[in-house]
């Protein structure tokens, strides 16, 4: 058996779970930023989850304009960690970041999992709303107040016609669009920067 045989199952390991953690500190931010239900069951898990870490950076980075700095700051440290741990696994592709190519790689993929967070909100809760019973679901709450921001501009030139409500799909669409539209040029100008493409590849 090959090198990748046990290789190929840690860095899955190592990305997925760096890949929660990054998610759980992101869907924190976003929330806080929407000023979402603060007492809602799932809003209480995702403060106890990041607080151990995100505590200590609160004592030397402030906030600022109603922006959780910290947040910014942590999410950036462990998404550019998680890239370092995966190119050292990787076998001599952590020689080849530079800091630049490091920064802007870190930069891409924090706004790719933006874009993934806010697409897969907008298909669930058009899923949720074919089936739903009319009870009430604290995730599914948190997620209509984490794309309300998107969707009020486009019901605003979109309102809905009895029933059906397209503002949705518009929004997905043009999440669609704008990821077709913002992501290579990111890629390739982590490249430029001097982030290994090779191992870009395997991030995304």
């Amino acid at each position: 058996m090959g090198s990748d045989y046990l290789l190929n199952p840690v860095i899955f390991l190592v990305d997925t779970l760096f890949g929660l953690y990054i998610l759980v500190v992101m869907l924190r931010f976003l929330l806080q930023m929407v000023r979402a239900d603060f007492y809602n069951p799932f809003s209480q898990f995702l403060v106890k989850a990041t607080s151990p870490l995100l505590r200590p950076l609160r004592r030397i980075i402030p906030g600022w304009g109603g922006v959780d700095i910290a947040s910014l700051v942590l999410l950036f440290i462990l998404q550019s960690v998680a890239i370092l741990v995966m190119a050292l696994l990787q076998g001599g592709a952590l020689e080849a970041i530079g800091i630049a190519g490091l920064f802007m790689a870190t930069i891409t993929k924090l706004i790719s999992l933006l874009l993934y967070i806010y697409f897969f909100s907008l298909i669930i809760i058009a899923l949720l709303s074919w089936v739903s019973t009319g009870g009430y679901n604290p995730v599914t709450a948190l997620m209509s107040s984490l794309t309300e921001p998107l969707l009020r501009p486009v019901r605003r030139i979109l309102p809905p016609v009895g029933m059906l409500d397209f503002s949705v799909f518009v929004t997905i669409l043009g999440l669609v669009v704008a990821r077709m539209l913002i992501m290579p040029p990111l890629y390739a100008l982590s490249v430029q920067l001097g982030f290994p493409i090779s191992l870009l590849r395997l991030l995304y």
